[in-house]
């Protein structure tokens, strides 16, 4: 089996993007999952950032990622919450060697039942 989950292109417009994620772990888990193809939108930017997020995690953490030859950790998300970084120009892809700049996520903890829905907002 694995885990239910969906994608959601919810804004894509001028150097911005809303996307809204959701998972229900069949105890599955995720490891380094695509979740924003940087190549795919408007004008293939090489790297993007984190404006904000707004989540609800439920039993388990996720872990939000760039893309690269050793992954950055951009963010660890447990509970519920609002984050964010407009006011500091974003979260930054640290732009390190390799990769892509994608963002990805990794489930740890998760066991069947558990959940999370994330709308995040990027800029680039």
């Amino acid at each position: 089996m694995a885990d239910t989950v969906s994608s959601n292109t919810l804004f894509e417009g001028d150097k911005r993007a809303v996307y809204h994620f959701t998972n229900l772990s069949d105890g599955t888990g995720e490891s380094a999952v695509q979740k924003v193809d940087i190549s795919a939108l408007p004008g293939a930017p090489s790297y993007v950032k984190i404006d904000y997020v707004d989540f609800v995690v439920s039993g388990m953490s996720v872990q939000v990622l760039f893309d690269h030859t050793a992954d950055d950790l951009a963010l660890v998300l447990q509970g519920d919450g609002k984050l964010c970084f407009k006011d500091v120009a974003g979260f930054k892809d640290p732009k390190s060697a390799g990769g892509t700049g994608d963002i990805l996520f990794t489930t740890s903890g998760h066991s069947s039942g558990d959940s999370y829905s994330i709308t995040l907002g990027i800029s680039y």
